[in-house]
C-alpha cells in the first residue's frame, strides 16, 4: 500500500465516529432471554453497511435471530477475507446502573458488550467503510459476518460454513488487545451422573452412596488422567487442561445419596482427538466398574454445550508461516510501531470453528482486553478503536490485493 492511499483511507474515519458507532450498539440488547436476541444489532448493523453502499443481508438462522453480512466486491482477481465477530453477549449479571447506556469515564467506555465483542464488529465495520469511501478497488471479496449465538451453541457460525461460501483467510475481532492469536484450545463441558441407591442414613449399609462414588471417580482423575491431560502441550497454546466446575448429589444429610451429578471444563490443545478425549473417561469408568460391581455412572456433553449438527469447540491451530499471519505481523507493526507478538487466546471462539471445520486459517486480532468480559466492569480503551480500524484496513488491503 503506497502512503497516498493509505492517507486516503486514513482521512475516512475517526474515533468520533467509532465511539458514536460503538456506543449504539452497545444500546441493543443481546443476550438469552432478549426477543430475537441479536437482531436488533445485526439491523443497525445492516442498515450502516447499506447507507454505505456495501451489499448486505439480514440471515435469519433461528427463532426470528439473524447473521448480519455485507460484502465488499473485488475485482474478481485476488482472495477473499472474513471480518467476523459475534454480535450477542452474556446476560448483564451484577452490572449497576443501565448496562446498555455507554459510559465514558478516564477515556475508558463502560457497558455490556463492549469489549465482547461489539467494539471489535464496529472496527471492522469502520475499516470497510473507510475502504469503500475511499474509492479503493480490491482484488478480492472482503466480507463481514456478524453472528449469533457464540456465547451458547455457535449456531451463526455454523450456518455460515453450512453456506458453502468460505473466504481464504478470516479474522475474528474478539479482544486480543491488538495482539495475534494464531492458537487456541478446544473446548467442552462434560456431565458425569453417579447412581446410588438411597436409603435412610440409619441404615446406610443397604444403600449405595453415589457421592463416594462420584469421590472414587474424581480420586482416579486426580492420580492419573489429569496429570497426563497436564503434560500434553503446544508451543503457542500451552497445556491441555480439566476443571471441576460443578458437584451435587443427595437430599439431605440423614439421606444416602442416590445420585450426584459432576460437571467438569476440559480444554485440549491442537492435535489431541475428541473421539480419544471421550475414550479415556469412558475407560476410566470402565475400570471403576469392573472393580466395584456398585459403581454405576455414565456421562455425556452438556446440553447447554452440546451442538446438534456433531459440530465440536475445536481447537484453534494456524501456522505461523500463513499470508494472513504475516501480513497481520506487518500491519500490527506499522501502526503500533512495533511487531505483533504471535500468541494464543485464552478463551475459546468462533475461530475453532472456521479454522477447524472450514479449513480456514484464522487468526483472533481485536481491540481491548479480554479481562474485563462478562464483569460487572466491561470496558475498552477508547483509543484503542482507531488502531484496530487502522490494521484492518491495512490486512484488507494487503490480503486482498
Amino acid at each position: 500500500m503506497t502512503d497516498a492511499v493509505w492517507e486516503n483511507i486514513t482521512n475516512h474515519f475517526t474515533e468520533e465516529e467509532a465511539v458514536s458507532l460503538l456506543a449504539k450498539l452497545v444500546s441493543f440488547p443481546s443476550h438469552e432471554g432478549i426477543s430475537q436476541q441479536e437482531t436488533e444489532a445485526a439491523t443497525f448493523i445492516y442498515e450502516f453497511f447499506r447507507k454505505e453502499g456495501i451489499d448486505t443481508e439480514l440471515i435469519p438462522v433461528l427463532d426470528g435471530r439473524c447473521n448480519v453480512i455485507a460484502r465488499l466486491k473485488g475485482d474478481g482477481d485476488g482472495r477473499n477475507l472474513l471480518f467476523t465477530g459475534h454480535t450477542d453477549t452474556v446476560p448483564p449479571y451484577d452490572m449497576k446502573g443501565n448496562p446498555y447506556e455507554a459510559r465514558i469515564d478516564q477515556g475508558k467506555m463502560y457497558g455490556r458488550g463492549v469489549v465482547d465483542m461489539k467494539a471489535g464488529l464496529v472496527c471492522m465495520m469502520l475499516a470497510m467503510a473507510a475502504i469503500k469511501r475511499a474509492g479503493v478497488t480490491l482484488s478480492g471479496d472482503l466480507i463481514f459476518a456478524g453472528v449469533i449465538d457464540e456465547e451458547a451453541k455457535s449456531e451463526g457460525t455454523r450456518a455460515f460454513l453450512r453456506s458453502g461460501e468460505l473466504p481464504d483467510a478470516a479474522i475474528v475481532s474478539e479482544p486480543s488487545n491488538l495482539q495475534i492469536c494464531i492458537g487456541h484450545r478446544g473446548l467442552e463441558w462434560f456431565e458425569f451422573t453417579f447412581y446410588g441407591k438411597t436409603v435412610h442414613g440409619g441404615r446406610q449399609k443397604e444403600g449405595i452412596n453415589a457421592i463416594q462414588k462420584a469421590m472414587m471417580f474424581i480420586h482416579e482423575l486426580e492420580a492419573e488422567l489429569i496429570p497426563a491431560i497436564e503434560k500434553r502441550t503446544n508451543p503457542v497454546v500451552g497445556s491441555s487442561s480439566m476443571n471441576y466446575g460443578y458437584i451435587r448429589g443427595g437430599t439431605q444429610p440423614s439421606t444416602v445419596a442416590g445420585d450426584c451429578i459432576l460437571q467438569i471444563d476440559r480444554r485440549w490443545i491442537p492435535g489431541e482427538k475428541f473421539t480419544q478425549i471421550k475414550e479415556e473417561y469412558q475407560k476410566v469408568l470402565d475400570r471403576l466398574s469392573a472393580s466395584d460391581p456398585n459403581f454405576k455412572a455414565d456421562f455425556k456433553v452438556m446440553d447447554i454445550s452440546y451442538m446438534d449438527d456433531d459440530y465440536i469447540h475445536e481447537a484453534l491451530d494456524t501456522s505461523a508461516e500463513e499470508d494472513i499471519v504475516r501480513i497481520a505481523e506487518t500491519a500490527v507493526e506499522a501502526v503500533m510501531g512495533k511487531g505483533g507478538a504471535l500468541t494464543s487466546f485464552p478463551a475459546w471462539t468462533d475461530g475453532g470453528l472456521i479454522n477447524y471445520y472450514g479449513k480456514v486459517p484464522t487468526i483472533i486480532l481485536g481491540p481491548g482486553e479480554l479481562g474485563s468480559a462478562h464483569s460487572a466492569d466491561e470496558h475498552i480503551e477508547i483509543s484503542a478503536l482507531v488502531p484496530a480500524v487502522s490494521i484492518y484496513c491495512r490486512i484488507a488491503c494487503e490480503y486482498c490485493s
